[in-house]
């Protein structure tokens, strides 16, 4: 992969269900006060990409943070993390299937949401096992759209707010000042952990950069876009959504478009949902990408079946992108049984795991630069600030979950959550046992 494709994979690669339908989501939970929830959820993946960018520099490896959990706390634990963000990314694909899906069938309603979600699992698993060059440009070019498609929309909010379109009112700020924060602090935690989920995904560059040309210059490359990418895409569009529309307007539904509507530029709500599909089906490549390099890393360490390791003439872990996909096929057929009930379920069974994720990528960092230091080994790039600010995010994370276990809604989440990483992490354990006992058994005899 070359290194501009990694930096517009990691300026992409979390523009995707999040933003374009989850920021919707998150306004109606919580209204104009779901910015304090991008604020805190943004600085913390800041800190984490800035600890993740140090590791990848260091060690460009396919399992990323799954590898460094494993160097710093155990095998146990490295396996753990892998095999939880694996599972995080098959939901997310089938999620970002169905959701582009849908979103195409609002404008073109003639193939029905199911089979446009098989279709468009189709098409990306071949993407995939066509070779990471080819992967890696056909990113490139959707991220640029992608990129090209948030600035337009934000230069059209912005002549909105300040009533420099003609014969359409100005909507001001009144949302903000008239009902700021309708749900209080529940609706702020409830919409955190849907905005958490709109930020799944920008870790996928530190998996990357180990099929990138020259990893230690491309990945601080990429990590320098972390901030302004937040600030201005995320902040920037969510503060726009929720100034022109309220939290009880249904055009919330299609986020992007209803502001656009507002707007009264015509086919413009129809272009950005265009846009909002090949967003999400960017996100799904990405995240296939990341979620079959992830398996593969697991089956070459001995933690997934060693089958998942063999590699295709291209060099492409064919069945690792062929279990991360199953789920997604499965998806579009429960969406055939049980029509517009998969995706809202899809996107409760993530977003607390991303916590989960970015707390071992944090707490590796912390080991691994304390060991880097005392023995004095040089680091190629190295997080500022440190072990202030990789401290600090850690207290931030323990903020966000006892903020999460103060909401019912998000409590159950957490529960979830807790209760799923236990069972990977005792599946792991065990697997593990088995099978040092029979490498024992074979080496007695």
């Amino acid at each position: 992969m070359k290194p501009r494709q990694l930096t517009m994979m990691g300026l992409g690669s979390a523009i995707g269900a999040g933003l374009f339908l989850g920021s919707g989501a998150g306004i109606q939970a919580a209204g104009p006060a779901v910015l304090i929830s991008y604020l805190v959820a943004g600085t913390l993946i800041i800190l984490v990409m800035w600890a993740l960018g140090e590791m990848a520099a260091a060690n460009p490896n396919s399992g990323a943070f799954s590898v460094y959990a494993q160097k710093a706390m155990g095998k146990t634990a490295g396996a753990t993390v892998g095999w939880l963000w694996w599972l995080q990314l098959v939901v997310v694909i089938a999620a970002e299937a169905l959701g582009a899906a849908a979103l195409l069938f609002t404008v073109w309603p003639v193939i029905p949401v199911w089979a446009l979600s098989l279709i468009f699992m189709a098409l990306f698993t071949a993407v995939n096992l066509a070779g990471v060059k080819n992967f890696g440009e056909f990113e490139f070019w959707f991220a640029i759209l992608k990129v090209a498609a948030i600035l337009l929309f934000l230069g059209i909010g912005a002549a909105l707010l300040l009533g420099w379109l003609p014969d359409v009112p100005s909507p001001g700020l009144s949302n903000f000042t008239s009902n700021f924060a309708p749900a209080g602090l529940g609706g702020i935690a409830t919409a955190l952990f849907v905005v958490i989920f709109a930020f799944g995904g920008t870790e996928i560059v530190s998996v990357a950069a180990a099929e990138t040309e020259n990893p230690q210059h491309s990945v601080a490359q990429a990590i320098r876009t972390v901030v302004w990418r937040i600030l201005v895409f995320y902040i920037g569009s969510v503060f726009v959504i929720a100034a022109v529309l309220p939290s009880t307007s249904a055009a919330l539904k299609s986020p992007f478009a209803g502001v656009l509507d507002a707007a009264r530029i015509p086919g413009a709500g129809a272009a950005i949902t265009l846009v909002a599909v090949v967003a999400l089906l960017s996100a799904l490549n990405a995240n296939l990408y990341g979620a079959s390099r992830m398996v593969y890393s697991l089956a070459e360490r001995g933690e997934a079946p060693r089958f998942l390791s063999r590699l295709n003439t291209a060099r492409v872990p064919v069945l690792a992108v062929s279990v991360s996909v199953a789920f997604g096929f499965l998806a579009a057929v429960l969406e055939l049984l049980f029509p517009d009930q998969i995706l809202p379920a899809l996107f409760q069974l993530v977003g607390s795991t991303c916590l989960v994720v970015w707390g071992s990528a944090l707490v590796s960092q912390l080991i691994l630069r304390r060991r880097a230091d005392r023995d004095g080994t040089r680091l190629p790039l190295r997080m500022k600030g440190f072990p202030g600010l990789t401290i600090f995010g850690l207290a931030l994370l323990a903020l966000i979950f006892a903020v999460g276990f103060s909401s019912p809604e998000s409590s159950k989440q957490l529960f979830s959550t807790l209760a799923l990483v236990a069972g990977i992490a005792a599946a792991c354990w065990i697997g593990a046992r088995v099978t040092r006992n029979r490498a024992a058994a074979r080496q007695s005899e």
